[in-house]
């Protein structure tokens, strides 16, 4: 799974460059015409959003701006299959990926299915047995079991190989997926895709939201007349929380119509339907409090990612389904102890494998690229530790766990940075390789485990000719430096306006410089790693809190001035509200 960007700790960290734009002088017109602050305004030309008609559909989204499901490229030859199917009686297979955004998408294809009455079951690999996508060895097994209508989710784009044995089988193939196409592509009755058509409003959908356009379609041509039948409309306003669960959890663009769904599907949550759903939120301790995309990314998402990680995703899936509160709440509360091991678990991996990078010099300027092979890796955890990796050192990274599987490959997850296309580096590369897959800023690979270090050398060739020194400098996009007397109560209630966050649209950063303590830092947590401090600039006095910044409290102390980042917030203690700082980065002159 990807993750909402995550400011990393400044411990030992290189030191981040800020990157902040000009102030543009259409903000205060186009604040003017939204009834907003200009700040608010210069925070939507910062996201690209320069028209008042933009800027108003953007910060009051409404359910009549998603795409209607007709213009997914393939998705009518689709529908016409599924109708035959269900009309025949013919088994149906819904193959989904096994991470949060295959999860999602299956459930909801699953559940609209079932409502339908049709013959319907569903399938996912087992990350480390099977890897990802479309296996051979599955299609056969479900072909055996009675299948003969196979429909992926979140995958099946680039499974050639997998699409020719299920038609040599009599099993006809529908794929949904967003990831990007190949030069051949699979034999199937049909394969929706919003990449197929250029000019669809939505290339960057999730694998979950062509899911979602699929079920709706089939909700249409189920329906007799032009609006949804009540229990089908019912089930799609329900459905867009797994949605935007999958949408926020695969990182893509929350702009458009991502971000309509993810707004509305944030909304939904809170009086979810979904059992199993209130079960997850419930063993994530945000009962009653709440679900942003924040939450999503990281208290949600990880725990079912959990079940493919260090399990089997099909428990994920029935937690989603299930309709019992007790089985929903048994699985929840498993999940939530499986995402446990998996952190401590990253935690060695994470250690071991920056013990690596420091001990064989990859962190050296000179270097692009991080690529690292460790015995008994841990496969399901391989993703999570490069993009950690990314993290801490601001370059492309891959994980490959060297102890060879059942198959006799290696397994490998890559993670990038922005402006490097980690399929195309790979591909670059791919003499090596046995099978690999992915998009931009993530992929998959394996590859025997004697050709791990031919690999490395070549990738690290290719990122040598295609990054420069300043591309592998961690920077950080500041929306605007301001004085500390602008943030009122009433403008940080203004910036809720721009949420749901994720990628495209991340959380408002600013920063104040010359700043000084006004009053003394304070550690704090049970680990004393946080700090808590006020600052002023003589316009005004704000409280601050620094995650992870305990080890900076003497250098606050012995520097009379410095700059500051930080994420506005409101504190809200007895009834009080107060505007508070989340520092996100302190840089000393």
């Amino acid at each position: 799974m990807g993750h909402i960007k995550q400011m990393p700790s400044p411990a030992g960290m290189q030191k981040t460059e800020w990157v902040v734009p000009p102030a543009d002088g259409r903000a205060e017109e186009l604040a003017k015409s939204l009834r907003v602050s200009p700040l608010i305004a210069q925070l939507l030309i910062n996201r690209g959003i320069v028209e008042a008609r933009e800027g108003s559909v953007f910060l009051q989204p409404k359910l009549t701006e998603l795409i209607r499901p007709a213009q997914m490229p393939g998705i009518g030859p689709a529908v016409a299959r599924i109708r035959r199917a269900m009309d025949k009686k013919e088994k149906i297979t819904i193959y989904g990926d096994y991470d949060v955004d295959g999860i999602t998408g299956l459930s909801i294809l699953w559940e609209l299915l079932t409502l339908l009455g049709a013959q319907v079951d569903y399938y996912i690999p087992h990350r480390i047995d099977e890897g990802y996508g479309l296996n051979a060895d599955a299609v056969r097994a479900l072909a055996e079991g009675g299948t003969r209508l196979l429909v992926t989710v979140d995958c099946g784009i680039s499974a050639v190989a997998a699409a020719n044995l299920a038609k040599e089988l009599g099993v006809d193939l529908i794929v949904t997926d967003h990831h990007q196409p190949g030069a051949a592509m699979p034999a199937a009755v049909a394969i929706v895709h919003p990449a197929l058509e250029p000019s669809y409003a939505n290339q960057d959908s999730a694998g979950a939201l062509v899911a979602y356009k699929l079920a709706w379609a089939i909700a249409e041509e189920f329906s007799r007349g032009p609006k949804l039948e009540p229990k089908l409309r019912e089930f799609m306003l329900n459905a867009t929380s797994l949605a935007a669960i999958g949408t926020v959890a695969d990182v893509v663009d929350l702009r458009g119509e991502n971000r309509v769904v993810t707004k509305f599907g944030l909304q939904s949550v809170a009086d979810t339907k979904l059992c199993g759903l209130r079960a997850l939120i419930q063993s994530a301790g945000l009962a009653g409090k709440g679900v942003d995309s924040t939450a999503i990314g990281f208290r949600l998402a990880p725990v079912l990612n959990a079940a493919g990680r260090m399990g089997h995703a099909r428990l994920a899936v029935e937690l989603l389904t299930s309709t019992s509160e007790m089985r929903a709440m048994q699985i929840a509360e498993y999940l939530k102890d499986q995402n446990v091991q998996r952190q401590q678990c990253e935690r060695k991996m994470l250690k071991q494998a920056c013990d690596i990078v420091v001990e064989r010099g990859l962190n050296h300027p000179d270097r692009r690229s991080i690529v690292l092979g460790g015995e008994a890796w841990h496969a399901g955890v391989l993703g999570i530790v490069a993009s950690r990796l990314v993290d801490r050192f601001f370059r492309p990274a891959i994980m490959i766990n060297a102890s060879p599987n059942e198959n006799g490959v290696a397994q490998g997850s890559a993670r990038s940075i922005p402006g490097f296309c980690m399929l195309s580096a790979i591909q670059a590369c791919s003499s090596h390789l046995t099978s690999f897959g992915g998009h931009k800023m993530a992929a998959g690979l394996t590859l025997p485990p004697e050709n791990i270090e031919a690999f490395a050398a070549d990738f690290e060739t290719y990122a040598a000719a295609n990054l420069q020194h300043e591309d592998i400098v961690a920077k950080m996009h500041i929306d605007a430096v301001v004085p500390l007397r602008q943030f009122t109560r009433d403008l940080v209630r203004q910036l809720d306006l721009l949420g749901p966050y994720g990628e495209g649209n991340p959380k408002p950063i600013f920063a104040t410089k010359g700043v000084r303590l006004a009053a003394a830092p304070r550690r704090c947590g049970s680990t004393n790693d946080h700090l808590q401090f006020a600052i002023t600039d003589n316009t005004s006095t704000i409280r601050c809190v620094g995650f992870r910044m305990g080890g900076l409290e003497k250098k606050l102390v012995d520097h009379e001035f410095f700059n500051i980042a930080y994420e506005p917030t409101l504190n809200h203690y007895n009834g009080n509200s107060t505007v508070e700082f989340i520092a996100v980065d302190i840089q000393f002159e």
